[in-house]
């Protein structure tokens, strides 16, 4: 049995109360949904600025009624002191995902992406601190490692941040130590490389390349690829950062640190293309278009660090990932 197993059984027997913020967001909708199968007590905070309210509902429409009285949401934004601090009312375990994603939109917006992923970081700390929260595991993001060259990237051979987004995440990473040194709190970050699933958003400008490829392709319309389709990252369905989420909030092991989520290999884009072509039955070439600024050319992680302290162990390869998602997108496509 592995620790996740041993931990989902134990969850089970012994409930506590998690605040997910960012739950109506793509990796929040599904720990709510995962913490709530497990009956769990689950508070829910979200601005609906990049989350959905279909996200929260479709969650709940997959659950028995016991387990849906379980869950409270709130509408508000984490760069409210008094928000935050009524969500963090009587709560074990808080599990922040709220951010503004997307190197190109921390370019185009830095200030914006500055006050939702580095001050709201901080009032849920704040709060998270005068509550007596056991423990906060935040979203940071491979961003951090930067220009550094080295493959795989692993914890503690950080580079220089290329982008606004990524700076908001190193910078979420130093207050972290400093508020576990100065307050003693237990804070563990969680790296995410490119986490992917259903629920993720492919419409927009920011939207991330697999939904964002999936729906071109069901719609037969030519994807577009950021350069000459060479980069490459280390791909990780949700199920796997959900389980990291979950590890992270209950190891006894580590109170302080941050690891790496991923699955441990490299998938270039021409590759993932052309995984998704065949899973969809498309024949549609992608269009090149100019490298974007900020852009990491490759990113593979050491996951070692991980499975040591936390006992993480990836379920989902990115081929099962891929297989799953593409179901997911052509079963909502079929319901419209």
């Amino acid at each position: 049995m592995t620790a996740y197993e041993k931990l989902q059984r134990n969850l089970k027997r012994r409930p506590r109360k998690w605040l997910v913020t960012g739950a109506a967001g793509f990796i929040g909708s599904h720990l709510v949904e995962t913490l709530l199968s497990l009956n769990q007590q689950v508070v829910g905070l979200d601005n609906f600025s990049t989350g959905y309210a279909h996200n929260v509902y479709a969650v709940k429409q997959q659950l028995p009624t016991m387990q849906r009285r379980r869950f409270r949401f709130i509408e508000g934004d984490i760069t409210d002191a008094a928000t935050c601090s009524r969500a963090c009312r009587q709560v074990d375990y808080v599990l922040h995902q709220a951010a503004l994603g997307s190197v190109p939109r921390s370019f185009a917006n830095p200030l914006a992406t500055h006050s939702a992923n580095t001050t709201g970081f901080i009032q849920v700390l704040e709060a998270a601190k005068k509550a007596k929260v056991s423990r906060v595991v935040y979203a940071s993001s491979s961003s951090v490692y930067g220009d550094a060259k080295d493959l795989p990237k692993r914890e503690g051979r950080e580079g220089a941040p290329l982008s606004p987004y990524a700076v908001s995440k190193a910078v979420d990473e130093l207050y972290a130590r400093v508020f576990h040194d100065g307050y003693g709190q237990e804070l563990i970050g969680l790296r995410y490389f490119n986490v992917f699933g259903p629920r993720q958003d492919p419409d927009g400008a920011y939207a991330a390349v697999i939904p964002r490829w999936i729906h071109a392709l069901l719609e037969n319309k030519t994807s577009e690829i950021y350069g000459d389709g060479k980069t490459s990252r280390d791909f990780c369905y949700v199920a796997n950062a959900v389980q990291a989420n979950l590890l992270a909030a209950t190891a006894r092991g580590a109170v302080h640190g941050v690891y790496n989520v991923a699955v441990g290999g490299r998938t270039s884009l021409n590759q993932l293309h052309r995984q998704l072509r065949k899973l969809i039955g498309s024949n549609r070439a992608p269009k090149q278009k100019s490298f974007r600024a900020g852009d990491v050319r490759h990113s593979l992680a050491d996951i070692s660090a991980a499975s040591k302290d936390l006992g993480y162990q990836p379920t989902h390869t990115i081929e099962q990932g891929l297989d799953l998602t593409v179901r997911w997108y052509q079963k909502q496509k079929s319901l419209k």
